[in-house]
């Protein structure tokens, strides 16, 4: 029988919601952080929201230390949900905005999203770039 792992002191627990209008975006995100994306970064919740009016709620009701936005949502992609939150949400959690290439980056800048990482995925560098955001 084994005992479940317990966080010490140095281990950060956060809240992190996802929002992607696709499944298998929202799917593939959550697979490839996990719940442990570093050893001192521990998700105790995932949060996923299908639509922006949705994201935009549950950002406003607070108890979210990191977003994850999926650039790519139709009909409104992340990087305009990203704004809207920044600009509307006082102290807004810190924002990883998923694109669609490489050649997006300037237009998240735009959104003022806190990190940028583009398609396709790397599950070491999505990993690294949520736990970096939760310790902020």
């Amino acid at each position: 029988m084994t005992t479940p792992a317990v966080p010490s002191q140095s281990t950060r627990e956060v809240s992190v919601l996802l929002y992607a209008n696709d499944r298998g975006v929202r799917d593939a995100v959550r697979i490839a952080v996990g719940d442990e994306p570093a050893e001192d970064v521990r998700i105790t919740r995932w949060q996923e929201c299908a639509t922006p009016a949705a994201t935009l709620l549950e950002v406003q009701s607070g108890g979210y230390d990191v977003l994850v936005l999926d650039g790519e949502s139709q009909p409104y992609g992340g990087m305009g949900v990203a704004r809207q939150l920044k600009s509307e949400i006082f102290d807004c959690p810190p924002i990883l905005v998923l694109t669609g290439r490489p050649g997006d980056g300037w237009l998240a800048t735009w959104s003022l999203a806190d990190a940028v990482l583009a398609r396709p995925l790397d599950e070491e560098r999505l990993r690294a770039a949520v736990a970096d955001l939760a310790r902020r």
